[in-house]
């Protein structure tokens, strides 16, 4: 016995949200053979753009039941029978939610003839209920409001039925089907085209756009994740509303696919990642030359598409090594900006200043001490080149840090056994730096033997 179900609702999600009015017509896979519809008090006003759309208003919910009082009737009606519903994950994640919070724990087994009928109707522009109904004549009795929008899915329930020859509906409801809970819009033949091999994931939305950069050990059980539960967040299913097609790219560790994510995530920009748009150092160790012609060192914070000679995140840090600089090197804690005031240069009473704040240096002397002074802050960064397993026999993956800044990744042939930087270079694909790359391989950089050889 099937459920055919359809909501009106104050807003696209369950968590924050509440249901308007209710439609449920029981199906026998011939006829309806009971049907129940109410108008629902959701506890919150209805906005204005949601009551143009369904034609419920406040008014008319005042003196209906709350959610509480139908729940008992509600998963009387849905226990034990197939929720069907058109875009099913929407209706179901809203009813199972409001059930939730009056007592019941509904577990239905799912049908959305959105899915249906893209596999049972294929090469329709569009497989939106008015768009479908308009196509093969089922009448919409009251468009936007649960029982004219139940009724026609009942029918077109009907004719997926009739036409189903290739037994489509009898394989999504097995156990471990996919079509059980991914997004309406995503075929499942893409999942289950997914390598259990690590790598780097791309959601796409309707226009082919990247949503959604994700990394994984295992691309195939990651994906998977995403569509497994029944979370009732506003982020969560304009989420999966959104996704239309997955593509990935292989790689041949899980470090490989974490730096690979992070490039992607900085190229693409896509809507759907949080996490490291903001991950940024703070601040940054700039070298200039001023109008006199002094080399100088100054600490700022860091600017987007600014190449410092050192970056970091607490000031404290940044005034540590520049002082340690001035002291090995002898340069001016002035022209380091450590020192304000038209007061003597402290670098000159401590005897590590030569003058230069005063003009008793010359500008190339000082500046030919900055310029070491630089190159030895950046010889001490780390570098390392890391040598793993390839994606086949054939090939090795390899990743090249040097002197404390990334320069890329790829795969060379298994035999190599060298640990020469430009033998390297040539099989490498170059990727633009950020921070986090910089954290993922230092770890590797400070337990690892620097290029006098290979790990």
């Amino acid at each position: 016995m099937y459920a055919i179900v359809d909501i009106e609702t104050t807003g696209g999600h369950a968590s924050a949200n509440g249901i308007t009015e209710i439609a449920v017509f029981l199906y026998d896979g011939k006829e309806v053979t009971q049907q129940y519809q109410t108008l629902v008090n959701p506890g919150i006003p209805i906005p204005y753009y949601i009551e143009s759309l369904t034609g419920i208003s406040n008014r008319m919910v005042a003196d209906a039941p709350p959610f509480e009082a139908i729940a008992p009737l509600l998963y009387d009606l849905l226990k034990d029978r197939i929720f069907v519903a058109h875009n099913v994950n929407f209706d179901y994640s809203f009813i199972k939610h409001q059930l939730g919070n009056a007592g019941f724990d509904l577990q239905c087994k799912k049908l959305c003839t959105v899915r249906l009928g893209r596999k049972i109707f294929p090469g329709l522009k569009s497989y939106s209920l008015g768009n479908i109904c308009r196509h093969f004549g089922i009448p919409v009795n009251g468009r936007h409001r649960a029982g004219g929008d139940a009724e026609a899915t009942a029918v077109l329930f009907g004719m997926l039925l009739a036409a189903d020859k290739e037994k489509l509906i009898a394989g999504a409801l097995k156990v471990g089907s996919k079509e059980q809970f991914l997004p309406p819009n995503l075929p499942p033949e893409l999942v289950k085209s997914l390598p259990n091999h690590p790598g780097v994931y791309y959601f796409h939305d309707q226009k082919d756009k990247v949503v959604y950069v994700g990394k994984a050990k295992d691309l195939s059980k990651r994906v998977n994740s995403h569509f497994t539960g029944h979370s009732t967040s506003r982020q969560r299913q304009n989420f999966l509303r959104t996704i239309h097609r997955i593509s990935f790219q292989e790689t041949a560790t899980d470090l490989m696919a974490c730096i690979l994510e992070s490039v992607e995530i900085k190229r693409l920009w896509p809507v759907f990642n949080y996490a490291q748009k903001r991950v940024e150092f703070r601040y940054g160790l700039y070298l200039f030359e001023d109008q006199q012609g002094y080399l100088r060192l100054a600490i700022e914070k860091k600017r987007k598409y600014s190449n410092p000679v050192h970056s970091f995140n607490l000031l404290i840090d940044g005034h540590r090594l520049l002082r340690s600089l001035i002291k090995e090197f002898h340069l001016c804690p002035k022209l380091c900006f450590l020192q304000k005031g038209n007061g003597t240069c402290t670098g000159i009473t401590a005897g590590t200043c030569n003058g230069a704040c005063e003009k008793a240096e010359d500008a190339e002397s000082y500046n030919a001490r900055m310029r070491t002074a630089v190159a030895f802050l950046q010889e001490q960064q780390p570098s390392v080149i890391i040598v793993d397993k390839g994606r086949n026999s054939s090939e090795k993956s390899c990743i090249l840090m040097e002197k404390g800044r990334f320069y890329g990744m790829g795969y060379v042939p298994a035999e190599v056994n060298t640990s020469e930087v430009e033998y390297f270079r040539e099989y490498l694909t170059p990727y633009a730096e950020n921070e986090v790359i910089i954290s993922l391989l230092r770890p590797y950089a400070s337990n690892s033997r620097q290029l006098s050889g290979v790990r």
